[in-house]
């Protein structure tokens, strides 16, 4: 007589922590930004960021993977990267504007919930090499590293919201783009690499400790923008190469 399967209801306690502790770097950014501490917020975002980074990789390397923590994921990144920094850039600078100010914060956390949504759905058959649209955490990126370079300045948000404003709906339509961006995703972290690629990490490491506010918005604005320049460019090729193909068969003819 078979014995039906037990299941097991507990949860994997490891990648979960990681993910529980990213939502509360979100969550706390919120709180700084209703005290007006902008600089506390971007940190903390960006804290989420790393250890979002880690629980995949966490759950992978200890074999812990479950459809609960893909879901929990989920909601703890639409937290961090998508309600967390729209929030701290209507306090920091979007507020001023009255009804367009939440407005475009709006539109930045329902594209990252779209996105992710998207995300979830073509999971199984999307190209891991190539995320579609920009991805969440890196959207968060180009508006919290704004909020912390220009804080750093000394320049309040209310001289810039205009800028503000079209950076933060440009950052929710990319999101929900079809634009595709380099995931990183193929890189083989747990194989042999060449010494001089350790050497670049390092570099890398005190690239960002010498200035990090202006070198991790920098860093982030060009992988935003590395996604519309690299399709304006296969665009033109393949407009070329239709082009050059009509006149072929145009000589022939």
């Amino acid at each position: 007589m078979n014995t039906p399967e037990r299941r097991h209801r507990g949860i994997y306690l490891l990648p979960n922590l990681f993910t529980t502790a990213a939502l509360f770097a979100g969550f706390y950014a919120i709180v700084a930004a209703m005290n007006d501490q902008f600089e506390a917020a971007a940190v903390a975002i960006f804290v989420a960021m790393v250890l979002d980074g880690l629980d995949g990789r966490v759950a992978r390397m200890t074999n812990t993977q479950s459809e609960f923590g893909a879901q929990y994921d989920s909601l703890a990144d639409l937290i961090s990267f998508g309600l967390a920094p729209a929030l701290v850039m209507y306090e920091w600078s979007l507020a001023g504007l009255g009804k367009l100010g939440w407005l475009a914060a709006f539109i930045y956390t329902a594209g990252a919930a779209l996105r992710l949504a998207r995300f979830n759905v073509q999971l199984a058959v999307a190209d891991k090499r190539y995320f579609t649209g920009l991805a969440s955490p890196a959207s968060a990126g180009v508006l919290t590293g704004m909020v912390w370079v220009f804080q750093d300045y000394g320049i309040e948000g209310e001289q810039l919201a205009w800028a503000t404003l079209a950076v933060t709906v440009a950052c929710g339509i990319l999101m929900v783009s079809n634009v595709r961006y380099y995931s990183f995703k193929d890189l083989d972290v747990r194989g042999k690499v060449p010494f001089f690629a350790l050497l670049i990490i390092v570099l890398v490491f005190v690239l960002v400790s010498t200035d990090p506010p202006k070198v991790l918005f920098g860093a982030f604005l060009v992988y935003a923008l590395s996604g519309p320049v690299t399709t304006l460019m296969l665009l033109r090729r393949r407009r070329a190469k239709l082009s050059t193909a009509a006149d072929d068969d145009g000589e022939e003819d």
